[in-house]
């Protein structure tokens, strides 16, 4: 049984605007799975179903179903969510800008663990990310974007989560540090046993770490398949991953739509 599955999913938002049209995907347990189109495609909107956050912004699953280790969640409240396992990363690293680096630490153990392996969780996420061993005394604000969106997913890491939403890791960072903040996805993944679901514009990127890939275009899912059959397939090459028909690279592999 997939860890997460969602059948037909159809969402509104005010009742009026319909953001997905009858989106089917599943990550499997210990899967990573992206989700890849250009702006405004749907992609966090698919995210947002899934950890209940649609309700800030007055949208709804209106229609199909999303389940999670067997038990139905649509328009389930965030909070609970978050506590059987499901953590979103936001798009534009939501760092806490009152807190230090270790703070913003601490603020994910204690909400979702009750603070009662702190000492040892700390140890983990620095594992991953030294820099931000050096830096925990920090004010979060000052960081750089990459120091920034490693802050972020450590902090998720700090919650123990089963499946993690990570929205739009590459934005906004060089291409250095693209790859590393994907090296340590795929780390996590594989030490920690976290099922991730990616959502990326940055397709190249994504399909770099990812088993299974989709591509959303207003609203509906119009491809999917293993990374090794989107990367050979002619229309994904043309309009995700920068290729000409003739296979040259165009681009640096950023949505082209």
């Amino acid at each position: 049984m997939p860890l997460l599955t969602l059948d037909k999913v159809e969402v509104k938002y005010s009742d009026v605007i319909l953001a997905l049209r009858g989106v089917a995907l599943e990550v499997d347990q210990g899967g990573i799975v992206a989700i890849m189109g250009s702006n405004g495609a749907g992609k966090s909107t698919t995210l947002k179903a899934i950890s209940g956050l649609l309700k800030v912004e007055q949208g709804k699953v209106t229609d199909g179903t999303i389940e999670f280790d067997g038990k139905r969640i649509e328009n389930g409240d965030a909070e609970k969510v978050a506590r059987m396992g499901i953590i979103q990363i936001l798009e534009g690293r939501r760092v806490l800008e009152l807190l230090t680096v270790e703070e913003n630490l601490k603020a994910g153990g204690y909400i979702f663990s009750g603070g009662s392996r702190l000492a040892r969780d700390l140890d983990m996420v620095y594992g991953y990310f030294p820099i931000l061993k050096q830096l925990r005394n920090q004010d979060s604000p000052y960081l750089s974007g990459g120091e920034q969106q490693m802050l972020v997913i450590g902090r998720a890491l700090m919650s123990h989560p089963r499946l993690m939403l990570v929205d739009e890791a590459s934005l906004g960072l060089a291409p250095l540090l693209i790859e590393e903040v994907f090296r340590i996805l795929k780390r996590i993944n594989e030490e920690e046993k976290v099922s991730i679901l990616l959502v990326e514009q940055n397709a190249r990127a994504a399909l770099s770490i990812a088993r299974l890939g989709y591509v959303i275009e207003n609203g509906r899912i119009v491809h999917g398949g293993t990374a090794e059959q989107l990367k050979n397939d002619p229309d994904v090459q043309r309009h995700y991953l920068g290729m000409g028909e003739a296979g040259e690279l165009k681009g640096h592999g950023r949505a082209r739509r």
